[in-house]
């Protein structure tokens, strides 16, 4: 066992025998890009990932992320520290970017590809990105948020870019001209990925020497001001939930013949962790770029056949919907991982039914670098339960004074580990209120344990909507409907939905007597991503207040 990692021996997630990359490299002080260089040494020509039927070895993730950090560094001469935003799906250029961006000791900014012009445009303004690299489906909205912003160089790629002669060529043709999925663009300036590694091959990537406690990456998340906020999260805080991960699961996984399928988009701290566990143990990552493309996933579930799959509810079911899903062969898969919603017990029982696999239930927050519980994979768990803490991390349940509860009684569920962030990019008093003077970071849920220590999730942050998995937090709606000329006032809350778990329910007052559900939805699809917008909009005369005048939401749920 690790020493500085701190995992918790006594644990009964903690097992035996296992590979600790990640712990071990934490021990030794090692940044994240200088593990992961290790781990391409000693895994060299094997499978690192697949996407769309080509396959890059760990040696190609090496050789193709120091190309781009010596584009980085050498020919754009960005200083340590910088950011670098990534807006792209799954795709193979996602695992170089990233390790590009690190091995040259910036910050990777991550960013959803669903975004709108003016939700990118506050995610570049907010963390000062210098470089910007995006896929061509989404440079029309790149370049509408550009301005403004301190971005000095786009690399632009398309989703073919990495698959080889002839099949990218002919992906790239298709999806432009064929299926016209992308819009066209201006972006003066502009460098090419395959220019921007040909030019950084002409530079020496260097060694990286960013300290392990610095931040590697800002993972974005919802404020309660409705303003997204950059989680800072350090080289350490990334490898520690990998470290975390390899104690839980042991031997579980075998690096010799494992396949995982990462449907969760990257750019999710989620999707992100599993990637790095797959990356740092040799596993086969197979990077699903459409998942809602549920024909196509169940054909790549039937190729690869793959021993680890993780998702959200709502996908779970979408597969269990499909009639070919359940002629698949199961055989191989060991692990099947869910988070982000709570899991539904219909959901758990038909998958196990269908593919002889327990669903585990995992829980963490973009401010945890992913997970900090997790149920076991190795016996019964409790229904409706979110696990133990994983190795490495400690939990307190807490009331509003920072004082522990009594054994049995709920409080909010507190954090503390090397996972945790050190705050919030630019904002100190956010940083501030998210922790106890102790260090005890606040996750806003309320949870209680039961019987054997495993924790249960009773009550969440008050108004925050979770789709999908997906924080969408009521002022940023509001905010941005508040904009549209013939609205007076509006709130946004949750309600039940079977396909998202929550849905946004829109309730609006007007200022203009003509105004209808139509312009509304409008107005909101111009300026939000597809998950935060309203399902359901509702006019009332005058909303429920707070004789201080504080729309009270929880009349209108």
């Amino acid at each position: 066992m690790s020493t500085r990692f701190g995992s918790n021996t006594d644990s009964p997630l903690v097992q035996a025998d296992f590979d600790n990359v990640a712990s071990a490299a934490i021990d030794a002080g090692k940044s994240l890009p200088q593990m992961l260089i290790d781990v391409s040494k000693r895994f060299g020509s094997r499978p690192a990932f697949s996407n769309m039927g080509k396959t890059l070895s760990h040696a190609d993730l090496d050789r193709l992320s120091a190309q781009l950090a010596g584009y980085l560094r050498g020919e754009l001469k960005l200083e340590a520290g910088e950011r670098v935003a990534v807006m792209m799906p799954n795709l193979l250029q996602f695992p170089v970017a990233v390790l590009g961006i690190l091995r040259a000791d910036l910050v990777a900014v991550l960013v959803n590809p669903m975004y709108t012009a003016r939700e990118l445009k506050h995610q570049l303004s907010d963390s000062g990105a210098s470089v910007l690299i995006v896929v061509d489906n989404f440079g029309k909205v790149a370049a509408d948020a550009l301005d403004g912003t301190a971005v000095r160089q786009v690399i632009t790629t398309r989703i073919g870019d990495m698959l080889g002669f002839p099949k990218s060529l002919l992906v790239n043709f298709m999806l432009k001209h064929v299926k016209k999925m992308i819009p066209a663009f201006s972006i003066p300036g502009a460098v090419r990925w395959p220019s921007a590694l040909a030019a950084g091959a002409r530079h020496s990537p260097g060694e990286p020497a960013a300290a392990p406690t610095e931040v590697a990456q800002l993972q974005y998340t919802g404020g309660t001001t409705g303003v997204s906020k950059g989680a800072a999260l350090s080289h350490t805080a990334l490898m520690a939930n990998v470290g975390a991960c390899e104690q839980w699961l042991g031997r579980c996984l075998d690096p010799d013949r494992e396949v995982g399928l990462i449907c969760l988009p990257l750019y999710h701290i989620a999707a992100y962790t599993n990637m790095l566990y797959a990356w740092a143990h040799g596993l086969h990552g197979v990077l699903i770029t459409n998942p809602r493309d549920i024909p196509g996933l169940i054909e790549t579930f039937k190729q690869y056949r793959p021993s680890i799959f993780s998702g959200v509810t709502t996908l779970f079911d979408a597969l269990l919907n499909a009639p070919d899903f359940a002629q698949l062969d199961f055989s191989n898969l060991k692990l099947s991982i869910q988070g982000g919603t709570a899991l539904r017990r219909a959901t758990a029982e038909r998958w196990e039914q269908v593919t002889g696999c327990t669903v585990v239930e995992m829980y963490g927050l973009s401010e945890t670098a992913a997970g900090i519980t997790v149920n076991r994979w190795d016996g019964p768990n409790p229904v409706g339960s979110i696990g133990l803490p994983l190795p490495g991390v400690e939990l307190s349940l807490r009331d509003e004074e920072g004082n522990e509860v009594t054994i049995g009684e709920p409080g909010e569920l507190c954090v503390r580990g090397l996972q945790v962030t050190s705050g919030y990019w630019q904002r100190p008093d956010e940083t501030q209120s998210a922790f106890f003077a102790d260090g005890w970071f606040r996750t806003g849920d309320i949870a209680k344990r039961g019987e054997g220590g495993y924790l249960f999730l009773l009550d969440r942050r008050k108004d925050m909507i979770l789709v999908s998995g997906f924080n969408v937090f009521p002022n940023e709606i509001e905010d941005v409907v508040a904009m549209h000329p013939g609205v007076l006032e509006a709130a946004a809350i949750g309600v039940p939905s079977e396909k998202t778990g929550e849905a946004v329910k829109l309730v609006v007052v007007r200022r203009d007597p003509a105004l209808t559900e139509d312009d509304v939805r409008a107005h909101c699809r111009e300026m939000l991503t597809g998950y935060k917008q309203p399902k359901i909009v509702q006019f009332i005369d005058t909303l429920p207040k707070s004789p201080v005048g504080k729309v009270l939401r929880r009349e209108l749920r």
